[in-house]
């Protein structure tokens, strides 16, 4: 049995196909998918927080109630316990799809790394050679 393989990540393909994605916008909901329109802010950010390619019919349905729960949450007046319960199964969903912080940020080391060097590039202020970037 032969196996595909992905294409790298770092190859001249794989940007190329980064770009062809990113230009085609969020993915659309399936057609056989009702999604409110309360919930496509969330179902957008959803599904752009993994490369278009990867997904696949099944893990848009799951998006989509991802959507739905996120939507909930924000909007409900629920307290205590079912807003726990909706957060859990929010967290479970990302988990499940793979846009959980650790898949699409990296490790928690990482990130602290990222962080320190943010907060230290905007306390810098750096050399008169090297221009930096401002909010104006």
């Amino acid at each position: 049995m032969t196996k595909t393989r992905r294409t790298r990540s770092d190859s001249a393909k794989a940007a190329v196909q980064a770009h062809q994605n990113a230009a085609q916008g969020p993915i659309e909901p399936p057609s056989y998918v009702t999604l409110p329109d309360a919930c496509k802010p969330f179902w957008d950010a959803i599904v752009t927080s993994r490369a278009r390619d990867t997904w696949t019919e099944s893990d848009l349905v799951t998006a989509a109630n991802m959507a739905r729960v996120q939507q909930a949450l924000q909007t409900a007046e629920i307290g205590g316990d079912e807003h726990a319960k909706l957060t859990r199964l929010a967290l479970a969903l990302a988990r499940s799809l793979s846009v959980h912080v650790t898949a699409t940020a990296g490790r928690a080391a990482n990130l602290v790394n990222a962080a320190t060097a943010e907060r230290e590039a905007r306390q810098d202020d750096g050399d008169e050679l090297i221009p930096r970037l401002r909010a104006v």
